[in-house]
Protein backbone atom coordinates (compact mmCIF):
# COMPACT_ATOMS: atom_id res chain seq x y z
CA UNK A 1 0.00 0.00 0.00
CA UNK A 2 1.57 3.65 -1.09
CA UNK A 3 0.70 6.52 1.52
CA UNK A 4 -0.35 10.00 0.65
CA UNK A 5 1.06 12.52 3.04
CA UNK A 6 -1.05 15.14 3.83
CA UNK A 7 0.99 18.88 3.55
CA UNK A 8 1.86 18.86 7.33
CA UNK A 9 3.46 15.43 6.91
CA UNK A 10 5.59 16.06 3.86
CA UNK A 11 9.05 16.55 5.44
CA UNK A 12 8.89 12.97 6.86
CA UNK A 13 8.73 11.75 3.19
CA UNK A 14 12.22 9.91 3.13
CA UNK A 15 11.77 8.79 6.92
CA UNK A 16 8.58 6.62 6.02
CA UNK A 17 10.82 5.60 2.49
CA UNK A 18 13.69 4.44 4.70
CA UNK A 19 10.94 2.65 6.52
CA UNK A 20 9.84 0.43 3.27
CA UNK A 21 7.41 2.33 2.40
CA UNK A 22 6.10 4.15 -1.19
CA UNK A 23 5.25 7.38 -0.33
CA UNK A 24 3.99 10.68 -2.56
CA UNK A 25 3.05 14.15 -1.01
CA UNK A 26 0.48 16.48 -1.71
CA UNK A 27 2.71 18.47 -3.05
CA UNK A 28 4.16 15.68 -5.50
CA UNK A 29 0.61 15.32 -7.42
CA UNK A 30 0.16 18.91 -7.48
CA UNK A 31 -2.61 19.00 -4.46
CA UNK A 32 -0.35 21.57 -2.47
CA UNK A 33 -3.59 24.16 -1.24
CA UNK A 34 -6.58 21.90 -2.76
CA UNK A 35 -10.00 21.38 -0.60
CA UNK A 36 -9.44 18.46 1.96
CA UNK A 37 -12.18 16.54 -0.39
CA UNK A 38 -10.04 16.88 -3.43
CA UNK A 39 -7.03 15.08 -2.12
CA UNK A 40 -9.87 12.52 -0.23
CA UNK A 41 -11.09 11.81 -3.80
CA UNK A 42 -7.43 11.33 -4.61
CA UNK A 43 -6.45 8.67 -2.11
CA UNK A 44 -9.71 7.01 -2.67
CA UNK A 45 -9.12 6.64 -6.57
CA UNK A 46 -5.64 6.01 -6.43
CA UNK A 47 -6.02 3.41 -3.33
CA UNK A 48 -3.52 5.30 -1.43
CA UNK A 49 -3.83 5.47 2.50
CA UNK A 50 -4.08 9.26 3.69
CA UNK A 51 -1.55 10.38 6.38
CA UNK A 52 -3.01 13.69 8.29
CA UNK A 53 -2.93 15.76 11.50
CA UNK A 54 -6.51 17.07 10.38
CA UNK A 55 -9.75 15.91 11.82
CA UNK A 56 -11.49 17.48 8.39
CA UNK A 57 -9.64 15.14 5.80
CA UNK A 58 -10.12 12.23 7.94
CA UNK A 59 -13.64 12.65 8.62
CA UNK A 60 -14.44 12.43 4.91
CA UNK A 61 -12.05 9.92 4.54
CA UNK A 62 -14.12 7.72 7.01
CA UNK A 63 -17.27 8.78 5.20
CA UNK A 64 -15.87 7.98 1.41
CA UNK A 65 -14.16 4.86 2.95
CA UNK A 66 -11.11 5.52 1.99
CA UNK A 67 -8.30 4.32 4.13
CA UNK A 68 -6.28 6.97 6.26
CA UNK A 69 -4.54 7.87 9.47
CA UNK A 70 -4.66 10.68 11.70
CA UNK A 71 -1.93 11.48 13.76
CA UNK A 72 -3.32 14.04 16.49
CA UNK A 73 -1.56 16.76 18.67
CA UNK A 74 -2.62 14.40 21.42
CA UNK A 75 -0.52 11.35 20.03
CA UNK A 76 2.26 13.43 19.20
CA UNK A 77 2.41 14.91 22.73
CA UNK A 78 1.99 10.93 24.17
CA UNK A 79 4.80 9.99 22.18
CA UNK A 80 7.38 12.88 22.73
CA UNK A 81 5.78 12.35 26.59
CA UNK A 82 7.03 9.09 26.54
CA UNK A 83 9.99 9.48 24.91
CA UNK A 84 11.21 11.86 27.30
CA UNK A 85 10.31 9.61 30.34
CA UNK A 86 12.40 7.16 28.84
CA UNK A 87 15.55 9.30 28.35
CA UNK A 88 14.81 10.84 31.74
CA UNK A 89 13.41 8.56 34.41
CA UNK A 90 14.35 10.67 37.06
CA UNK A 91 12.50 14.00 35.83
CA UNK A 92 9.32 14.22 36.87
CA UNK A 93 6.54 16.61 35.68
CA UNK A 94 6.80 18.63 38.70
CA UNK A 95 10.35 19.76 38.27
CA UNK A 96 8.84 20.95 34.54
CA UNK A 97 6.35 23.16 36.15
CA UNK A 98 8.81 24.87 38.22
CA UNK A 99 11.37 25.46 35.62
CA UNK A 100 8.87 26.77 33.22
CA UNK A 101 8.21 29.29 36.02
CA UNK A 102 11.43 30.00 36.44
CA UNK A 103 11.51 31.07 32.83
CA UNK A 104 8.22 33.16 33.31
Amino acid sequence: MKLLLDEMYEGLKEYFQILGWAVVTVRDIGLQGAKDQKIVEYAKEKNLLLVTQDQKPAELADLMRVRYVLISNAMIAQVADSKIREKFPNLSTNDSEEQAHAYS
